[in-house]
């Protein structure tokens, strides 16, 4: 026997962006006005309770479209529209009706008070309830159809009762493929295409960590050890693409920490077009190969590694002149001179032989997606499947780290959300006594 239920806006996927979308949907829709969320998981909003060390970071002090990269299909200005249509004033104004208060720590990130993710994920689940949506979790959605001006969503029949779901409007907000552990297994991807929407050529991890070359690279040998630094990307021709000055993380396997994390997806971008372009690192963010040549040439009365320990910290001062064959007690300004500017490009340019990522099992957001170019962005409503709506991750649109990808979620969440119950009030809803669904 197969459950069947008749609603107005269903939306597949109740993690950030999904909640807020369900939120928006419930305050905007027409007095009757059914919504349901759906979502596979046994507990609700997983990422949000991971995210930020388990602070979660719900926003940044100052955010714009220069934050956010996304492909030909989701521009900056595309993305400008949507972020301005729910700001971060709006964001904090939302968060302070909810009883969460919002605190800026010196990075111009915002967390809140309470330093407590379940603040933030308790609070949107309450405002959802009160709202009057319902929340059916553990219910995987196997499948979505468009079947005459409405759809049809039926139950994965492997994670519970055979069961289906007719809803007029749709809203899609099941996020990417980044930390699948909290469930994020890509299949919206493939729902999408299913509806006639397309998605980039290559969804990849993005705010991911780097693997480097043990053999080419002393890095691996310092791990644990924390420093700021200047991570920058070239093309194979040797222009300067991106750089990120940030706390970097020298680990086991290769590089993480924040500086890492924001130029990852540019560089596993830039790979597959120009097999060429490479990574440095600068331990010293401002300083120059021709100062630093000139502060060796001055330098008295201390060794190669002393002189680097005002620095930096010993242990890479010391391997800095371990790989470049130099006795760490010789003074700086009795290096010979092709020894002297070795060491200060190594200082400022030091190669990083990439051999890869950390994948999708350690990346915190996925790159790559459906393109804006397939969407109304007043309303996140698609332009190829009417009555369906976009949201969140699934979208071909990543940010830095910092809170950016969060109040990308709760922008584009709060227009779909809106979008569905407005297109919720016209005829043929199950709000209007007229509506006939459409068969199961």
């Amino acid at each position: 026997m197969t459950d069947i239920e008749a609603i107005d806006i269903a939306i597949i996927g109740a993690g950030a962006a999904g909640l807020m979308a369900a939120i928006s949907a419930a305050q905007h829709g027409a007095p009757g006005q059914t919504v349901l969320a759906l979502d596979g998981a046994r507990t609700l909003g997983a990422k949000i309770l991971v995210a930020g060390g388990g602070r979660c970071n719900v926003t940044h002090h100052a955010v714009d479209e220069s934050a956010y990269a996304g492909g030909p299909g989701s521009s900056r200005h595309a993305i400008k529209k949507v972020l301005r249509a729910f700001d971060v004033p709006r964001t904090r104004a939302f968060f302070a009706e909810l009883g969460v208060e919002l605190k800026r720590e010196q990075t111009g990130k915002l967390f809140p008070v309470t330093d407590d993710a379940r603040t933030v994920l308790n609070a949107l689940l309450r405002a959802a309830r009160e709202a009057g949506v319902g929340l059916h979790h553990p219910w995987r959605v196997e499948s979505v159809e468009s079947r005459d001006g409405g759809f049809v969503i039926r139950r994965d029949r492997a994670a519970g009762q055979e069961a289906t779901i007719l809803a007029r409007r749709v809203i899609l907000s099941t996020g990417g493929m980044a930390l699948p552990r909290t469930g994020s297994d890509g299949r919206g991807y493939d729902m999408l295409r299913n509806l006639g929407h397309t998605t980039t050529p290559r969804i990849f991890p993005a705010l991911v960590p780097l693997t480097l070359d043990k053999s080419r690279s002393f890095i691996t040998e310092l791990s644990g050890l924390t420093l700021p630094a200047t991570i920058t990307l070239w093309s194979g021709t040797g222009k300067k693409l991106v750089e990120f000055t940030d706390s970097t993380l020298c680990t086991h396997f290769g590089l993480s920490g924040p500086s890492v994390l924001d130029i990852s997806r540019y560089w596993l971008d830039a790979r597959a077009s120009d097999p060429g372009a490479t990574l440095t690192i600068n331990w010293l963010p401002g300083r120059t190969e021709e100062s630093l040549d000139a502060e060796l040439t001055a330098a008295r009365g201390c060794g190669v590694a002393a002189f680097l320990a005002q620095a930096l910290p010993e242990r890479l001062g010391r391997a800095l002149c371990a790989a470049r064959g130099l006795d760490p007690a010789t003074p700086p300004d009795q290096l010979r001179k092709d020894d002297r500017r070795a060491l200060a490009r190594a200082l400022v340019r030091t190669p990083l032989p990439v051999t890869g990522d950390r994948g999708f099992t350690h990346a915190e957001v996925t790159a790559g997606g459906v393109p804006l170019s397939e969407l109304d962005l007043a309303t996140m409503e698609s332009r190829i499947c009417p009555g369906l709506f976009v949201c969140g991750e699934v979208c071909d649109v990543d940010g830095r780290i910092g809170g950016f990808n969060f109040q990308w979620a709760w922008a584009s969440g709060h227009l779909a959300g809106r979008g569905a119950a407005l297109a919720s009030r016209e005829p043929g809803s199950v709000a209007d006594p007229s509506a006939s669904y459409p068969p199961p």
